[in-house]
């Protein structure tokens, strides 16, 4: 018999064959929704980390985070930063202006090799 991509044997399909395999597929794709967080792809958080920190990664999600970061911190808080009048919260929001798309990119990367 003919092998799959997955290495079993290619069988008949049997009835109910589809919906097993729909839920499988569901149980596998995170509480989002999105298969980045399949367990299967990347076994740990610890692992997830590792790959998000090597250089060429991280010097890519900084500077989107860095791009981005700026942006929307002109955007949003430049007029009072820039009139004297930012206030600790201001700051603190601008902060996290770098630390979303840092995240956000992160997980990008992530789900760009949750298919390989």
């Amino acid at each position: 018999m003919p092998q799959s991509d997955d290495g079993e044997r290619d069988r008949p399909a049997e009835a109910g064959d589809e919906e097993r395999g729909a839920e499988q597929q569901a149980a596998h794709v995170g509480v989002s929704g999105h298969a980045a967080l399949d367990p299967r792809r990347h076994r740990s958080v610890r692992e997830a980390v590792v790959y998000c920190v090597r250089p060429t990664h991280l010097r890519r999600t900084l500077r989107i985070a860095l791009a981005v970061g700026l942006v929307l911190t002109a955007i949003n808080h430049l007029d009072a930063i820039v009139a004297g009048q930012a206030t600790a919260a201001t700051w603190v929001k601008s902060g996290l202006n770098f630390v979303v798309p840092f995240v956000v990119s992160n997980l990008g990367l992530l789900s760009a090799t949750a298919g390989r």
